[in-house]
């Protein structure tokens, strides 16, 4: 399956934005060929709520600087926090959260990335 060269650009970028900032555990997935209507998600850890909410800010800010900005979203927790970014979802969890959704799990068919 070819990746669209825009959307491993802006993986990359999301990743390295996110290990600036200290994130834990970022994993990038590619859901394509395991999903119809997904294509990738990049899934990380903060160390607590206001770590969740620094990665929040600098991801929005810095991308906002290089013209993107997410689409709204609904259902925002002080746990997870999803940026959706067309191609490439963005989830920021707690720990706990992580654990309890565990949403590698539940993709554990997707290939990493």
């Amino acid at each position: 399956m070819v990746k669209t060269r825009e959307a491993v650009e802006l993986l990359g970028r999301i990743k390295d934005l996110l290990w600036e900032k200290k994130a834990e555990k970022v994993v990038a997935l590619d859901l394509r060929a395991v999903s119809e209507s997904l294509d990738y998600f990049v899934v990380a850890s903060a160390t607590s709520t206001p770590h969740l909410q620094a990665l929040e800010r600098h991801v929005q800010e810095k991308l906002e600087e290089e013209g993107l900005r997410p689409r709204p979203t609904e259902g925002q927790s002080p746990r997870w926090v999803v940026l959706d970014y067309g191609e490439v979802v963005v989830h920021l969890m707690t720990p706990e959260a992580r654990e309890y959704y565990d949403l590698e799990g539940f993709w554990a068919d997707a290939e990493r990335v």
